[in-house]
């Protein structure tokens, strides 16, 4: 179950600290059980597989408005079927077997390993990796739970499908492992270090932790990253790895168990070892760092970041918190649980809420400025929800698996339930579905779907093939309105 955090600056020190910090004091923020790090596979993962009534924790009771009952954007039930073939048919397909692709066998579902990635570099070039079928093998020296396997790289020129370049890497993890940025480069996660490459596959390390990094994600902007990574408290420091300068140490506390900001150049072995990061993608400076028990989900967009706060019953308020100070109520969601929320764009935020009976979702997009955009109902037949998001933010899928009965806690899953997965791609300015197709096999780890960076093009990994599909632009996303906004008094 998702936890809830809360972090304080420690005291500032005698170096210049960016303006991040005063609106930081203090910052709610999601935290994921570390055991569920090695599932994340997906640009922004929506994971709520059981939602009971009352199961998140109050972080003190407030008495907020109601939610209001009508709306001028109608709630619209989505689906539960699997289509039997996708809304229209794609522009072209590539078969991967030729690449050397091969289907991951039925043992991996239900595991969340990361067995492939699709991205596009341009509208007219794919990136495709995937696992290279082998015995996995461990390094010397490597705990039993981490092991090496082999990568296998190549750009796909299109709509031909040939091959441009290729590389084969070697990763030590089952998560993800690579992230896609705007300008054609891309980020390569391994072990304690990142890389960028290029449309060549030339890699070349950016920054090194002092410990394995095991997560990353990147506000819509991508100015900036939020990275976790384990590092022992005691461990000695290393010439050029990410610093933890003290005026960016920030104190966190866990269900109401607070670890106090370390002395600097003084060694804690009882802090734990999950240090949570804010760093400027560009420079590699440092904004915040933690430490926490647990991997944190940080949503943020270039403004700031955004809080959840119960109130009363099943409501909770969304309050956008500026990182130059002051926040913005942006809105309220009844919620059976604690909702997850995620950046679609800049000015955009999703809200995944519990519905209570059933094991329905309800998907609720927000504008920064506090208007309610859309709402879907989602199928408690839909599991394990991964998103993708068009560069652009004009886009994104959300695919699930499709299962023939609602899981819960009297009804668990059995792979024999899983009837395939289901991927449907959203307008972002108003919640329509703009294309519905299957994808196989079914990798519940996602990376199996990828959007163009004009919103036009989308590519799903389905049946032997690379289709590839061709949409029509997609609409605006809602600009902020002209007038001045009001912003509140930070708390």
């Amino acid at each position: 179950m998702l936890k809830r955090a809360r972090i304080q600056l420690g005291r500032p020190g005698p170096v210049r600290t960016p303006e991040i910090f005063p609106a930081l004091l203090p910052a709610l923020i999601t935290v994921l059980p570390a055991a569920s790090a090695p599932g994340l596979c997906a640009l922004a993962l929506c994971a709520l597989a059981l939602c009971v009534p009352g199961a998140a924790q109050a972080l003190g009771s407030a008495a907020f408005p109601a939610e209001p009952s009508q709306h001028s954007h109608r709630e619209r039930p989505l689906p539960d079927r699997l289509p039997d073939k996708p809304t229209f048919p794609p522009s072209f397909r590539i078969p991967v077997e030729p690449l050397g692709f091969s289907a991951p066998g039925a043992i991996y579902l239900g595991q969340r390993n990361c067995m492939a990635s699709l991205d596009f570099i341009d509208d007219n070039r794919l990136l495709f990796t995937f696992r290279v079928p082998g015995l996995m093998h461990r390094d010397a020296g490597e705990s039993e739970t981490s092991y090496s396997r082999q990568i296998r790289a190549v750009v796909l020129a299109l709509p031909a499908g040939t091959v441009t370049a290729e590389a084969l890497w070697t990763v030590h993890d089952r998560v993800r492992y690579l992230w896609m940025l705007k300008d054609g480069h891309f980020l390569l996660r391994d072990r304690d270090g990142l890389s960028q490459g290029d449309a060549a596959l030339n890699l070349k390390p950016i920054l090194r932790f002092p410990g394995p990094l095991l997560w990353m994600e990147m506000d819509p902007s991508q100015q900036f990253l939020v990275t976790n990574s384990r590092e022992p408290a005691a461990a000695p420091e290393r010439p050029g790895d990410v610093p933890s300068p003290p005026t960016a140490q920030a104190r966190l506390s866990v269900d109401g168990q607070s670890r106090g900001v370390p002395n600097p150049g003084v060694p804690d072995p009882s802090l734990p070892d999950m240090v949570v990061r804010i760093l400027e993608r560009s420079t590699g400076q440092v904004m915040l760092v933690s430490r926490t028990r647990s991997s944190v989900h940080l949503p943020i967009n270039s403004d700031g970041y955004v809080e959840s706060l119960r109130g009363d019953g099943q409501q909770w308020l969304l309050n956008l918190k500026f990182f130059s100070g002051g926040s913005r109520v942006l809105g309220r969601v009844t919620s059976t649980c604690s909702p997850t929320y995620d950046f679609i764009a800049q000015r955009e935020l999703l809200v995944t809420a519990c519905d209570g009976l059933g094991g329905s979702h309800r998907l609720v997009a927000l504008s920064t400025d506090g208007r309610r955009l859309w709402e879907n109902e989602t199928s408690p037949q839909a599991i394990w929800p991964l998103l993708v998001i068009s560069p652009d933010g004009s886009l994104l899928a959300r695919e699930t698996l499709a299962v023939n009965h609602a899981i819960n806690a009297y009804s668990p899953l059995d792979s024999d339930d899983i009837k395939g997965q289901l991927v449907r791609i959203l307008d972002a300015a108003n919640g329509k579905v703009a294309l519905e197709t299957a994808a196989s096999p079914a990798l519940d780890a996602g990376g199996n779907v990828a959007i163009s960076p004009s919103g036009r093009r989308v590519a799903v990994l389905n049946a032997g093939a690379i289709e590839v599909f061709d949409l029509p632009q997609p609409p605006m996303l809602p600009t902020p309105p002209t007038i001045p906004q009001t912003i509140q008094a930070a708390h």
